[in-house]
């Protein structure tokens, strides 16, 4: 039976020698070396996030921000800006249409409508925009399929809520990475790995702020699972580098065992991405072509968010975690 177990390394050995015997002779990719490169990229998405930021703002949705929602059902076609533009001229409060196309059930195209405030639609202004819109368009045959308010109270207590359960989740990954890779320094590999999260959780919010689209229960659970996503990846590579330590011993500096490690270890990085990102991928064209906007709001921030964990996992928290074993070194030095 052959033995796959690399023998430890009797001293400190070169790169070229570790390649030649750790990695089949194949060259090791130096992350590390590039890191200004990596740390320049991210610093200029988050500046064109921020400067969007101040341009278009951020509009949240009235799950957070309190508001109603009426929505219709209409059957036939219909030019959706005069619609728009018709309904927001029978009322004084800011509205915000959105279309789709129920697919499983029976009720054809929809409209969704929703008006911001604090305030429950009532029961006569529900009434005479539906008679508005019967009026207007007597052959789509518009018919009023359900209404919902949100109190604003409500709404922002929601919203804390929910950031209370992503910095919850943030806190026991960081203590799950501290304890379990205490050889490699469990509180600095913690510590990286939540700067990588917080750095994909920045580019998501940025991208809803681009796009303009309000945030929602939505963001919130594409957040939580690419909080998961990156941190897999993350700990794939932590878990890589603790072998490799053990393998080449203290006298090797960190940047060589990381190279090495992420390596080996980035085409399964890769893969496990591609394959995740084209499930999702599938899932928003399928959005995409029945103008299902739900379904689009989450997709789309996903496909983002895997390719920033994958990123962030090998570009950012990596090099981060060589520059503060390289600091300790120093101090103790």
């Amino acid at each position: 039976m052959k033995n796959n177990v690399q023998p430890k390394a009797d001293s400190q050995m070169t790169v070229s020698e570790i390649s030649e015997k750790y990695n089949n002779g194949k060259k090791i990719i130096d992350f590390v070396g590039k890191k200004k490169i990596f740390f320049t990229i991210s610093l200029a998405i988050v500046a064109i996030g921020i400067i969007c930021n101040f341009i278009f703002g951020t509009t949240l949705d009235i799950q957070f921000s309190g508001g109603a929602t009426l929505r219709f059902s209409y059957s036939g076609e219909i030019n959706k800006d005069e619609l728009d533009s018709f309904i927001q001229s029978k009322t004084t409060d800011r509205i915000a249409t959105s279309f789709s196309t129920d697919i499983m059930g029976n009720s054809g195209n929809n409209v969704t409508v929703q008006f911001s405030g604090n305030d429950a639609i009532e029961t006569k202004i529900q009434q005479n925009l539906e008679s508005d819109l019967q009026k207007q368009y007597p052959e789509n045959k518009f018919v009023c399929l359900e209404s919902n308010s949100v109190d604003a109270s409500m709404g922002f207590s929601f919203l804390l809520k929910c950031l209370c359960a992503v910095a919850v989740a943030s806190i026991l990954m960081v203590l799950y990475v501290t304890l379990r890779f205490k050889k490699i320094g469990g509180l600095s590999a913690g510590m990286m790995a939540l700067v990588a999260l917080f750095h994909d959780v920045a580019l998501i919010y940025f991208l809803y702020v681009i796009f303009q689209m309000p945030i929602d229960s939505n963001f919130i659970a594409v957040v939580l699972m690419i909080l998961g996503y990156s941190l897999n990846d993350t700990i794939v590579i932590y878990d890589r580098v603790r072998e490799e330590r053990r393998i080449l011993g203290r006298k090797t500096d960190a940047a060589t065992v990381f190279n090495l490690s992420c390596t080996k270890t980035l085409k399964r990085t890769i893969m496990t991405s591609v394959t995740t990102f084209s499930a999702i991928l599938i899932v928003y064209i399928v959005a995409y072509f029945f103008n299902i906007p739900s379904v689009q709001s989450f997709a789309l921030p996903m496909m983002i968010g895997l390719v920033s964990g994958c990123y962030s996992s090998v570009c950012i928290a990596g090099p981060l975690w060589v520059m503060w074993q390289n600091h300790k070194k120093a101090k103790k030095a």
